[in-house]
């Protein structure tokens, strides 16, 4: 496995073709951001609008008209609210003046509340910005203390030179001139050609990038458009909520135009990170203006702060949660590379643009990087966690990836789905010789100690229930468990298998135990002193067949009338070939997996209780 994925990395670093791809595409973006910011913009307005234009076209509108009845609409109440709020805050300014007393005020009780130290630190400041000022050639206090005529062209009253450097890119001048309206206008036909064309444009986006697989890209289209539609519906009732909210606290506070800074925060809140701070900036600074004490000041800051922590921290993750498919430090990653590109426009647009990206990662192999490094699914399934914990020494953490997986599993599941796999990536590893024995040893030792203290904290129920439940005991019978002994192969690998093996069969009401690996000799005597009914030997591939065979052929030779079962844990060669490479008396089983096992024990015991036996 670590051979291959060096192999795939020198490779990879070989080839400097998808760097330079990068480099170019991130260069294109940033220079012809004039002409991709509204075109982004274009077309997250028009997967906002494609269900109402669709709902009008159902009821028999025709296209244009509903385009044009959709885009307008948005346009007229954009533009309504933006007047409005022009009003009120026009309004405000007007009222400023009459606020100074109270802002001197507090400056006075701040000023008052000083140290002695800052009033000396102050001080020290104000005298030293002099001394510099003295110092400065060509100064009013140089000037003063030095009785001199300044120098030609450095007095103040000569006229200095301006020169006015124009932009030295062309579209960087092209942005400059381009205005609010202007820019609007280009948003607008480009959200209208959008929704006019866009079966035309969806199937020129899947012939370009789907490369003949259909079915791929139109899954990863459909996922792309869910999942932004649902994140921007969702965020805008988020937000359109959380803006009432902050109004109808401003107003019961005494904030004035309450209304104005509610709009403004459901706006400012489509930007992350900085909208909220930005939002409570103006109503905090009215709040110590209008009002001579601080409580008002502090209740402003509290609502904000205090609503801002149950939305983002509740509301959000429980609403977004898979809609997103975005990781928490992928969206902060984004909204900084987007921010630096595209500005503020960059930030409204880095959630859905990096949403695409993780979506088609998803369905295209040559952006899969983009799904593995900024998408919320875990890139290790819980066995490979295991074991790379236990490879990095951390038992702790180790214990903690089973703990959560058997929150949601059963043991059984735990053992079978976790357990056995993260043992067999470790034997295919030692038999490559990758592992040392610290390693090793510190593996299957961790291991041990994990299962008994699984086996301790999953609280089964009683063994008995379980038994009766699982339709294994008849009524009226009286018949006691089956003795079962579990013995490893060769590994210790094995002898771990084996131990969490009899541990689940404890829990279903059998009499089981495992014995620890040993030589083959030794570990027969001790199936002689226990006389089990049954012996399950325990083996791990990849090299666990040869093993697994001699000591059946030995428990066989010795044991004739012992009923025995072979399992050889994952293993995915022919079932019938092995056993029959096993050489498998008849009714003797061979198992891969532990439901098999626990399944094959179960019907034994029904049979016995069906026949009336007492084994």
């Amino acid at each position: 496995m670590w051979h291959a994925v060096k192999r795939i990395s020198l490779r990879e670093s070989s080839n400097p073709s998808g760097l330079f791809i990068a480099i170019v595409t991130i260069a294109a973006l940033y220079f012809a951001r004039v002409v991709f910011i509204p075109l982004a913009l274009a077309l997250l307005f028009s997967l906002l609008l494609t269900p109402v234009v669709s709902f009008l076209e159902r009821i028999k509108v025709p296209r244009i008209l509903a385009i044009l009845l959709v885009v307008f609409s948005l346009m007229a109440l954009v533009g309504f609210v933006s007047w409005r709020s022009s009003q009120q805050l026009v309004d405000l300014t007007e009222q400023l003046p009459s606020y100074k007393s109270t802002l001197e005020e507090k400056i006075h009780s701040l000023r008052g509340a000083q140290s002695r130290g800052f009033n000396k630190a102050s001080d020290t400041v104000h005298e030293l910005a002099k001394e510099a000022e003295a110092a400065t050639p060509g100064s009013p206090a140089a000037n003063e203390k030095t009785k001199t005529h300044p120098a030609p062209g450095s007095s103040p009253s000569t006229p200095m030179a301006v020169e006015v450097v124009p932009p030295t890119n062309a579209l960087e001048y092209v942005e400059n001139v381009l205005g609010p309206v202007v820019l609007a206008g280009i948003i607008a036909i480009f959200t209208i050609f959008i929704l006019i064309g866009r079966e035309d444009l969806r199937n020129r986006f899947i012939r370009l990038a789907g490369r003949g697989r259909l079915h791929v890209m139109t899954q990863a289209l459909d996922e792309a458009t869910r999942r932004i539609n649902r994140y921007l519906l969702l965020q805008l009732a988020v937000n359109l909520t959380y803006g009432i909210a902050i109004g109808i606290a401003l107003h019961l506070i005494g904030i004035p135009n309450a209304a104005l800074w509610g709009v403004t925060a459901s706006v400012l809140r489509f930007l992350p990170y900085v909208g909220p701070p930005m939002a409570a900036l103006i109503p905090i600074l009215l709040s110590l203006a209008v009002f001579s004490g601080w409580s008002h000041a502090l209740a402003t800051v509290g609502v904000f702060f205090v609503l801002e922590l149950i939305v983002s921290n509740f509301v959000e993750p429980l609403l977004y949660g898979t809609h997103v498919g975005l990781s928490p430090l992928a969206i902060l990653i984004a909204a900084i590379f987007w921010t630096l590109i595209w500005g503020l426009p960059g930030l409204l647009l880095s959630t859905p643009l990096t949403v695409c990206l993780v979506v088609m990662g998803r369905y295209i192999p040559d952006l899969n990087f983009f799904s593995i490094l900024l998408g919320d699914e875990p890139v290790l399934s819980p066995h490979v966690q295991y074991y790379q914990r236990l490879l990095a020494a951390d038992q702790s953490e180790a214990r903690q990836v089973l703990e959560r997986y058997l929150k949601d599993k059963t043991l059984d599941e735990l053992y079978s789905d976790v357990v056995i796999p993260a043992l067999g990536l470790a034997e295919q590893d030692r038999h490559r010789n990758e592992l040392d024995e610290g390693t090793q040893n510190f593996i299957y030792q961790t291991t041990r100690e994990i299962i008994d203290e699984m086996g301790d904290i999953s609280n089964p129920e009683s063994k008995v229930e379980e038994i009766r439940a699982e339709g294994v005991v008849a009524d009226n019978i009286v018949r006691k468990s089956v003795d079962i002994l579990c013995i490893p192969a060769r590994d210790d690998a094995d002898d771990v298998v084996a131990l969490l093996l009899s541990q689940l069969l404890e829990r279903k009401g059998y009499r089981a135990k495992s014995i620890p690996i040993g030589t083959t000799s030794e570990m027969l005597e001790q199936v002689e002193e226990a006389k089990p009914d049954v012996v399950c030997i325990s083996a791990l591939p990849p090299f666990a067949l040869n093993h697994a065979r001699d000591l059946y052929a030995k428990l066989r030779s010795r044991f004739p009338e012992l009923h025995a079962v072979v399992c050889l844990w994952q293993f995915e060669g022919d079932p019938q070939k092995t056993a029959t490479r096993l050489k498998l008396a008849p009714g003797h089983g061979f198992f891969t997996t532990l439901p098999q096992v626990l399944q094959h024990m179960a019907l034994g015991m029904q049979k016995a209780a069906s026949d009336g036996e007492k084994i």
